[in-house]
């Protein structure tokens, strides 16, 4: 019988070149993604990175997927937040688009961390049984 866990998904270590690499591959792809729906007229600004972080986080680990999610906002605010391709300072709108952001990246990325983790166990055979403990009872 096939265990349960992340198939054909390759793993990076966590704290690797190669994690941090695909985490600003995976911040200029969604960037790019991100053109694509404002061109067609679409104003959610962090649409297409909170995906790609839950899939960075799931494939290179918690630390790749934080740097992606700092790196995330002054490529949003630079090149999407009017006026475009402009560092101005942030309106409230804009300040609560990056916090809710932030809010939402933290609690993906804790998600996929604990998915990460759960799948690694699950693939090492999961929980063993330590034998007999004063908290059974064996009658």
């Amino acid at each position: 019988m096939r265990r349960a866990g992340l198939v054909g998904v390759p793993r990076v270590r966590p704290w690797s070149w190669q994690a941090f690499l695909l985490g600003f591959v995976s911040v200029a792809v969604s960037a790019a993604l991100q053109g694509v729906c404002v061109a067609f007229g679409a104003k959610l600004y962090f649409a297409t990175f909170l995906p790609s972080l839950f899939v960075l986080c799931l494939v290179a680990g918690a630390p790749a997927a934080i740097f992606a999610a700092l790196l995330t906002v002054p490529v949003v605010w630079w090149a999407f937040m009017p006026p475009v391709f402009e560092i101005t300072p942030l309106t409230a709108a804009d300040a609560d688009s990056i916090n809710l952001f932030f809010l939402l990246a933290v609690l993906l990325i804790g998600l996929a961390d604990l998915c990460r983790k759960a799948s690694a166990l699950v693939s090492r055979g999961g929980l063993k049984a330590p034998g007999k403990s004063a908290a059974t009872n064996s009658q």
